[in-house]
């Protein structure tokens, strides 16, 4: 097959002929139909994710159509149409057990401790936990976003944010995440406040229906003083979609008294938290990793009634021959939107 491979950690990607993938007992092959460009791909690339082997194949937000079983799948068959959150959870150990497949304690990723989707073929494991049927009115671009951006900005607006009608919410970087999350938000009834570096980025936040934009190239403190402005004296749940100290920082002093940070953005190096303000205004923080299998049937029911328009966010499909240079792009920031990769048509 073909798929885009890197030889070492910021080296340069390249793409080229490996040997198609071998069906897992308890997984199968899935031809891949499209694929999301995500910046947790190129965080992959750089080398901040442990458990990469090189060489390596990268990406995790995918749909396609099942190739081949395993013999131990029960649920699925060759021609199924699917997609599959970016954890695949073992289904088996005390997480799983309590439904928390998202942090499972044996998870396998495609794209980080697997090869991933940035090739004609995938091989996912687990199947009967992890795979999600793709309704046949989705297109493929639509449904490979599920699989990460959307789904686990479902999460964290709804089940980690806890967002309720009229309530203010802030989201910090308007990337593929972000503007999933600006979309939920409004969705759920609450007024959103967005904030990004980019002008176009703020302008499709607009367009799903953001209340306010703000300059995110201000200084952390001033960023946080106009979203205590913007909101009356703070919002009640604010997000760092993007991964930075700086958004970080003004998400939670952006927060007014009990107000709730939810952590999406990637933070290889971490970043100082002000607990002092954590405690006074008894501020809540938690993070959010992605979207069991088991919990897309809401969301996708919203997708298929209108409430959600997830196929807003894709603004560009490439081929995979120009995966590549895309990649290597997102170190010198993200393109407005969803960027989808198609391997091969289907």
């Amino acid at each position: 097959m073909r798929a885009v491979v890197f030889d070492a950690f910021g080296g340069p990607p390249e793409v080229r002929e490996v040997p198609d993938p071998v069906v897992p007992d308890d997984g199968v092959v899935v031809r891949v139909a499209a694929t999301g460009l995500c910046r947790s791909d190129w965080h992959g690339w750089m080398g901040h994710d442990e458990g990469i082997a090189l060489p390596h194949v990268p990406g995790h937000e995918l749909a396609g159509r099942i190739e081949a079983v395993g013999p131990g799948v029960t649920r699925w068959r060759v021609g199924d149409r699917v997609t599959v959150p970016f954890v695949s959870a073992c289904g088996r150990c005390p997480s799983c057990a309590a439904g928390d497949h998202q942090v499972c304690e044996r998870q396998r990723q495609p794209g980080f401790t697997d090869w991933g989707s940035f090739a004609e073929l995938v091989a996912l494991h687990h199947a009967d936990v992890n795979l999600v049927a793709v309704p046949d009115a989705m297109d493929w671009a639509t449904a490979a976003g599920l699989g990460c951006r959307f789904a686990t900005a479902y999460r964290a607006v709804v089940a980690q944010g806890r967002v309720r009608p009229g309530s203010w919410v802030a989201v910090h970087g308007c990337g593929g995440v972000g503007l999933s999350a600006v979309m939920i938000a409004v969705a759920a009834g609450a007024l959103v406040v967005a904030v990004d570096t980019h002008p176009q980025a703020r302008a499709l936040a607009v367009e799903l229906g953001a209340d306010v934009c703000l300059d995110g190239n201000a200084p952390p403190e001033e960023v946080a003083e106009a979203v205590r402005a913007a909101t009356g004296g703070g919002a009640h749940l604010s997000l760092d979609a993007i991964g930075s100290p700086a958004s970080c920082a003004a998400s939670l002093h952006g927060l007014r008294r009990r107000g709730r940070h939810v952590q999406v953005g990637l933070l290889p190096r971490g970043a100082p938290l002000p607990m002092d303000r954590v405690v006074a205004l008894e501020l809540a923080v938690v993070g959010s990793h992605g979207m069991a299998a088991h919990a897309y049937p809401e969301m996708l029911r919203q997708i298929e009634v209108g409430t959600l328009r997830p196929e807003s966010l894709v603004r560009a499909t490439i081929p995979l021959d120009d995966a590549p240079a895309a990649l290597t792009a997102l170190s010198t920031g993200s393109s407005p939107g969803i960027t989808v990769i198609t391997p091969r048509a289907t």
